[in-house]
């Protein structure tokens, strides 16, 4: 018997049919009755009744596993009908009125029908029935009922009498130790401390240190239903649910309204995911009472994967006692309406239904994506497989935890056993096939073969109405309370249903976390009018997205013209949506306008982030837009576009107004709501700071956690850590700038696993000297090694109105000032106005402050004082000395330190426990004199030898060598661009040293590889030189030319004049022999050798300039024209050493960096929005 063996069945009079799989007409049916409220039950299939109902005196159950035919006999026994009619079968549904326990007072005729029943069971099972002795009970009975309107149960008459009401129960696949059931008799307690100590006792006894025994409690019999005993709770352990202002749910969503009703009884919870409600008790009538469980009776279970270690960081646990206490037992002609019971668990009630049902906690999709599982289709069936390993995590918990639990298969096995066993011996055992079959692998386990009778036998538990809802208050002030309660829950309804009719999700992708603080800042306004939330696209899948109204957008875009990472697998899932439509609207012959929008009742708008200064700018949100109007949805304004390079801020604002004033007249809401404010809206978001609403709580006992975790917490990705095996520096000892090699170790770790093309995720430290310099501007913070965390203020609505406590804010972990300002937040991105706007208010001298109303109201100048200057946070401190800072403030409002990418310079089948990356260390001069260096560039560059770093892998799929290895492949990469070709040529090298050359139907033998790379001078910059030569002698390379832009008495040499001179190998390369071009490098050089491929199209292909810009485009398409661009150089800067690495967040501003050079930086891989 298990906590949720009672919990939302259903009692019929129905003939189980065979199931669908071995019946060639099975059918299923789904009926709801507005009669009985009856709800469909749990997503399983169920053999549709027999169609004549009530059952005749004999029926035949098959087991369609071994042919085995059962006769049921024991229904004819039962004394009251089932809920199912001859025309109708309610054999799914969950629970209805029906189903309850009559409310009517209990006449003496009906107890003595009872009671008669009850003591020819009981005689019959001492074998002594119509003895002497049963018709001296049976007189004493009748009497005392005659007298008193009911009797007393000897403790023999009730232990025969809850055990057999369980052998009864058609709900439990358990039942196999009915027998075996520990009765604890407390009929004589009349208090609800009294009941208390009783449950405690149970618990203890029941719980035993993890090898649970089967016991239930027995609390005094009904006299009057206005003096009942009651417990509160569905069950004696209960995990709190506490609704957020945005509608979401904290903890268990299944124990709302009760937690709701223990804190209208003074219950304070924390506000976590699992808090244990206390238990509420009413005795003889009287108000319940609150008790907190001890902790010492509550055995919980941290739940871990014996496989997966990210398991564990989902923080799950549950309870090892389940413990039913909403049921009342009828025995007898006698009512018990409080007789708390215990089994132990079967695992999928604790896996499949209370962590992943999505009315739960919800957890299917968060593992599928954690073992990276496809959930864009259904059909990957990631439900089904994520499922299957919770459940393993939860056997595997228990059972390490020595706690008793047992698999489906298992209980099945015991209950066929069970099922036959009273089939021998009282022929027949009412069983509810619907709710035996196990959640999850139902058509593998022994139950599902077999077909089942559902009848109603006594003794029996049976539901009954909560108790909240049929007690009778004494004390008006508790009643008052509860009542408010009731009425928040209306009203909360009432506000629900109107707001249901306008659902809004704000979408967004970033790599710099730019885009997010956007929309949580579109948010505050858009909450004025709609149910609105903010969700990161790879959180969101399209089946969802069909369930809005309104759907708001806002990204970046990364590199040239492709999404941020977090927004890739959302907009392949468009995509696939849009070419399935497609498919099926041609298939069927149908217009497709009529067959392909999916999203025909959705409106949108979309606005994207970047930078002018790339050739595809806004691509991705511009794709998008076309992408969901392709799908039908409804465009309410134009595309909004923020360009970095000019007025971003602003252009976001103006675009904000206009979509909220659109969607207030497309969904024709209240045209008189209150616009005022708007632009205040869109300068905050619930993490705006205020002197009240932020605080550092220090944690004497402390601990930072582990850095890789929590690195992988805050990016969502596996960290691992790295050992730097080497630091090797590229360029020779005369040039005036560093290229590095850094060479780290991986220990073979699965998620470090990469393929040629791929990016390293490092992630840096701030430079010690600038982390010292803004500690010691901090004003009235904790000591820089105080363990603290972060708290925030919080509104929040209860029964007493509104009421305010602080709450652990999670957007930082627990650690001192001093790791905060070195590992987590970025301290070199410019401020921006709204945190300038802060600072404005801080200021002591009125010259520090009006400069920054300055910087803060006019956008030109900001941007030219941003776009010079390029400041620090200590450089900011510097300029405006009056500023008292409180640490607060920066460890809330300031970015978060974002990892740097960079493309992968080593092949993983050559070097399976290391990872290289080719690194240009960055130092520049601002236009103020001063000098600047690459957060992460220079911190590798500072590493020794044996420190470990954190590290992680980005895939590039766009960025791949072709399957065909016959093809020629031809790659461009001047300067550090040269630094994924690296892991090309080794790749090659390892596939040829391996086996023999591979030969297609046109093609034998391998591909030529050839590379044109750049740099200043052979004696300086020409990194990799005796590499790329050692790589030709073996026939690695084909060919590798190198264009020299500062080589003394040398014209000047670009990679595009390279091509230039090799034009006709050029063509016949992506004309005649399908080969693949790649690119990597800035901006500038990727779009001049794209305009110089174009012109060697035309010259050698007799083509227009329009039908060679096709030709470029078409390769595209078909994925033969491959680039892998960052980086964007433009004025005002004197730089000394650049550097290429891909990031999310910048090395180097789009507004800063020029192109000094030819040579290529290999700067971090970055999006075309810098901060």
């Amino acid at each position: 018997m298990s906590a949720d063996a009672y919990v939302g069945s259903s009692v019929l009079c129905c003939f189980k049919n065979k199931p669908r799989s071995s019946s060639p007409r099975a059918e299923l049916v789904s009926i709801t009755s507005s009669a009985t409220n009856s709800k469909i039950s749990r997503n399983r299939v169920a053999p549709l009744a027999a169609r004549s109902c009530p059952v005749t005196k004999e029926a035949s159950l098959k087991n369609y596993v071994d042919g085995t035919v059962a006769v049921d006999t024991l229904h004819q026994k039962q004394l009251q009908p089932g809920i199912c009619t001859n025309n109708l079968c309610l054999g799914s549904t969950m629970l209805n009125d029906d189903m309850k326990h009559p409310k009517a007072h209990r006449s003496k005729g009906d107890m003595l029908t009872g009671a008669k029943d009850f003591c020819d069971q009981y005689y019959t099972s001492l074998k002594s029935l119509n003895s002497e002795r049963h018709k001296k009970r049976w007189a004493e009975v009748k009497n005392d009922i005659s007298t008193s309107g009911t009797y007393d149960m000897t403790l023999e008459e009730l232990t025969f009498g809850v055990k057999t009401a369980w052998r009864n129960a058609p709900r439990c696949i358990g039942r196999i130790q009915w027998s075996k059931l520990k009765v604890m008799d407390a009929r004589h307690v009349s208090t609800a401390r009294g009941m208390f100590e009783a449950i405690c006792s149970h618990l203890e006894y029941g719980t035993n240190n993890g090898n649970i025994r089967s016991t239930i409690t027995v609390f005094p019999q009904r006299k009057a239903r206005k003096e009942d005993f009651r417990v509160w709770n569905n069950q004696l352990i209960l995990y709190a649910g506490y609704r957020q202002s945005d509608g979401s749910v904290v903890g268990d969503p299944a124990n709302l309204e009760f937690t709701e009703i223990c804190e209208a009884l003074g219950w304070r919870g924390k506000g976590g995911m699992f808090d244990v409600l206390p238990l509420v008790l009413s005795a003889g009538g009287n108000d319940p009472e609150v008790f907190d469980i001890p902790e010492k009776l509550v055995l919980e279970v941290t739940l871990k994967h014996p496989r997966y270690q990210w398991f564990e960081e989902f923080g799950l646990k549950w309870f090892a006692f389940p413990g039913v206490s909403k049921m009342l037992l009828d025995c007898g002609g006698i009512e018990f309406p409080a007789i708390p019971f215990n089994g132990w668990y079967m695992g999928t009630e604790v896996g499949a239904r209370n962590i992943c049902d999505v009315a739960r906690y919800n957890m299917t999709e968060k593992v599928a994506i954690k073992m990276g599982l496809n959930t864009e289709s259904i059909s990957s069936l990631w439900r089904d497989r994520a499922l299957v390993e919770v459940n393993i995590a939860v056997l595997y918990s228990f059972q390490s935890a020595g706690v008793t639990i047992f698999d489906h298969h298992t209980a099945s096995e015991s209950f066929i056993q069970h099922f036959q066993t009273e089939q021998r011996l009282r022929g027949g055992c009412p069983a509810d096939w619907v709710w035996v079959v196990p959640p999850m692998s139902g058509s593998l386990t022994d139950v599902f073969h077999q077909e089942m009778m559902v009848y109603k036998l006594k003794p029996s538990y049976e539901y009954q109405e909560d108790a909240w809802k049929v007690h009778v208050w004494k004390n008006t002030g508790l009643q008052q309370r509860y009542l408010e309660v009731q009425q928040k829950r209306l009203n909360k309804s009432q506000a629900n249903a109107v707001a249901s009719h306008i659902n809004c999700v704000i979408m967004y992708a970033t790599e710099t976390g730019r885009s997010e603080r956007f929309a949580r800042r579109l948010c505050q306004t858009f909450k004025r009018a709609f149910t609105t939330r903010v969700v990161c696209m790879e959180d969101i899948c399209v089946t969802e997205l069909q369930q809005q109204n309104l759907i708001l957008v806002v990204t970046s875009t990364f590199g040239n013209g492709e999404g941020p990472e977090n927004g890739e697998a959302f907009a392949k899932s468009l995509e696939i949506l849009k070419q399935s439509n497609r498919n099926k609207g041609s298939e069927a012959g149908d217009d497709i306008e009529l067959n392909g929008r999916p999203l025909k009742n959705i409106r949108y708008g979309v606005f994207g982030l970047g930078s002018r200064a790339y050739p595809h700018f806004c691509a991705f949100g511009h794709s998008l837009d076309s992408l969901l109007g392709d799908l039908g949805g409804q465009k309410i304004l134009e595309t909004g576009e923020g360009d970095e390079l000019s007025g971003q801020e602003k252009s976001f604002k103006t675009w904000a107004q206009h979509a909220f004033k659109a969607s207030l007249t497309a969904f024709d809401v209240d045209s008189d709501m209150d616009m005022t404010n708007l632009t205040g809206d869109l300068s905050t978001n619930d993490d705006t700071w205020s002197a009240d609403r932020f605080r550092i709580a220090k944690l004497p006992d402390g601990d930072e956690g582990d850095l890789f975790k929590v690195l992988g917490k805050i990016s969502n990705k596996t960290v691992v850590p790295c050992k730097v095996l080497e630091r090797r520096q590229l360029q020779s000892q005369t040039s005036p700038r560093q290229t590095i090699l850094v060479r780290l170790e991986t220990n073979a770790a699965t998620t470090m696993k990469y393929s040629p093309g791929d990016h390293l995720a490092i992630f840096p430290s701030n430079s010690p000297a600038m982390v010292d310099a803004i500690l010691s501007r901090l004003h009235d913070a904790p000591p820089d090694g105080q363990i603290m965390r972060i708290e925030m203020m919080q509104e929040e609505t209860t029964t007493r109105g509104n009421a305010k406590k602080w709450v652990t804010w999670d957007k930082l972990p627990a650690c001192s000032l001093r790791t905060a300002f070195t590992r987590y937040l970025d301290v070199t991105t410019p401020a921006t106005q709204d945190f300038l706007k802060v600072l404005s208010s801080l200021a002591v001298r009125n010259q520090d402050k009006d400069r920054l109303d300055l910087l803060t109201t006019d956008s030109n100048v900001y941007e030219e004082w941003r776009d010079t200057k390029t400041p620090t946070l200590v450089e900011v401190l510097g300029e405006f000395p009056s500023l008292r800072v409180p640490a607060s403030l920066l460890v809330t409002q300031l970015p978060l330190l974002k990892q740097r990418y960079y493309s992968i310079s080593s092949s993983h089948d050559a070097n399976p426990k290391e990872v290289h990356a080719t690194v240009a260390v960055l130092k520049y001069t601002t236009q103020g004199g001063v000098e600047h260096e690459g957060v992460c560039s220079g911190w590798l560059n500072r590493l020794e030898v044996g420190q470990v770093i954190p590290c992680a892998i980005r895939a590039a799929p766009n960025f791949r060598l072709p399957e065909d290895k016959t093809l020629p492949v031809m790659m461009v990469g001047p300067g550090t661009g040269v630094a994924p070709f690296r892991s090309f040529w080794q790749q090659r090298q390892m596939e040829m040293a391996r086996g023999p050359a591979p030969n297609n139907s046109s093609r034998r033998g391998w591909g030529d590889m050839t590379l044109y790379f750049g740099c200043r001078s052979s004696s300086q910059d020409h990194v990799y030189e005796s590499e790329l030569a050692a790589m030709k002698t073996q026939g690695v390379l084909s060919d590798y030319h190198v264009a020299l832009s500062r080589e003394p008495g040398t014209p000047k040499m670009y990679v595009q004049d390279m091509l230039r001179q090799q034009a006709k190998y050029t063509y016949n390369t992506m004309v005649n022999s399908g080969g693949h071009i790649y690119i990597c490098g800035d901006v500038a050089m990727a779009e001049d050798v794209k305009q110089t491929l174009e012109r060697i199209l035309s010259e050698h292909g007799n083509l227009t300039p329009e039908a060679a810009r096709d030709y470029i485009r078409q390769m595209r398409s078909d994925k033969r024209y491959h680039e892998d661009i960052f980086g964007v150089a433009l004025k005002k800067t004197k730089v000394e050493n650049t550097s290429s690495a891909k990031t999310s967040t910048k090395e180097q501003s789009a507004s800063v960096v020029p192109n000094t050079s030819q040579s290529s930086r290999n700067v971090p891989k970055r999006s075309q929005t810098s901060t």
